[in-house]
């Protein structure tokens, strides 16, 4: 009996190993098969060869802006929506004033949730690069960052669109007009018969209202600590003479307002530029000649003046976008 359930155990393991061999058999011509249908899938699938068929082949998602949380971005990002579609046959999609700006814009970027974002030059020296743009051109900023994202984050930097978002020092026209103010060493010689509103930010960080008045040599009549919502209107008023703004700023686009030249180059520049993802300039073939139409289109005043528009006027920045392209034929 010992002898008779030993050949039947042997039976039952010879067939159990038969039946491996030919699922191992099967495994392999599944997966055979497998690679055959990829290959077939990849065939059917091989980047276009020529651009339109490129373009088609992108048409099938929008080419996708986000701006920053401000007025002159909400603008910019129109103007691209619109300069891009004009110019070409893809959509666009806008994400509309990211909180945090460049912190969060940039790493979205890279993840590929974004195509492309205005920026400033000197927001990618520091923010992004974190590199001191002490002692450089601005030239030299730009070539940094055209030399640099590409090699860190596979992005480039596309045209300057003209004007400067920076710290400015703006005074009323009758005064320049009066004393001859073009740059602000100009305010040297007339600045003890001048009252200053600041407010309170500027007039305590170092790099404010103190350093300024250190580097030109600025000896105001007085110094009036106002809020930042009644600067401009105080001005008109008369009551006070100079004040401390952003080259963009809204109220900088009005026709009573001077901005002094920061002839000693104290302030850090921050010309605005696109940044695009290379991926993108890949999949979407026109898309970097589109935006390029936007070079010089705008300069500080002009780019005050739109935000002037939007944020005083109330119009809609898509509507003034798009009039301002056509004014400058850049779109018909």
């Amino acid at each position: 009996m010992k002898k008779l359930f030993a050949w039947i155990l042997l039976a039952v393991m010879a067939a159990g190993l038969t039946a491996c061999g030919n699922t191992g058999t099967q495994e392999t011509t599944g997966t055979s098969q497998e690679e055959t249908r990829t290959e077939v899938s990849q065939e059917d699938t091989k980047p276009a060869d020529t651009q339109e068929e490129a373009a088609n082949a992108s048409a099938d998602r929008p080419i996708r802006i986000a701006t920053k949380p401000m007025t002159e971005q909400y603008i910019l990002g129109e103007m691209l929506k619109l300069v891009i579609e004009s110019e070409t046959d893809y959509t666009v999609e806008i994400t509309k004033g990211i909180a945090g700006g460049t912190s969060n814009i940039h790493p979205a970027m890279e993840k590929g949730e974004f195509d492309l974002y205005p920026e400033y030059t000197s927001s990618g020296w520091v923010m992004v690069l974190k590199q001191d743009p002490k002692g450089m051109t601005d030239e030299e900023i730009l070539e940094g960052l055209k030399e640099q994202y590409p090699e860190q984050f596979g992005m480039s930097w596309i045209g300057l669109y003209g004007f400067n978002n920076t710290y400015a020092i703006a005074v009323r026209k009758e005064i320049a007009d009066e004393y001859g103010l073009t740059k602000t060493s100009d305010l040297a010689a007339v600045s003890d018969k001048l009252v200053f509103g600041g407010n309170p930010d500027y007039l305590e960080r170092k790099d404010g209202f103190d350093l300024v008045c250190e580097t030109y040599g600025l000896k105001f009549k007085a110094v009036k600590d106002i809020d930042i919502a009644l600067k401009y209107a105080a001005m008109e008023s008369g009551d006070i003479d100079v004040t401390n703004g952003s080259t963009t700023d809204a109220q900088l686009g009005r026709e009573d307002v001077v901005v002094l030249e920061d002839d000693k180059k104290l302030q850090v520049n921050y010309l605005c530029s696109t940044v695009v993802r290379n991926e993108a300039l890949e999949q979407f073939p026109g898309l970097q000649e589109a935006i390029e139409k936007l070079d010089g289109c705008l300069t500080d005043k002009e780019m005050a003046g739109l935000n002037y528009a939007v944020e005083v006027e109330g119009k809609n920045e898509a509507e003034v976008a798009r009039d301002y392209l056509i004014t400058k034929g850049i779109i018909q």
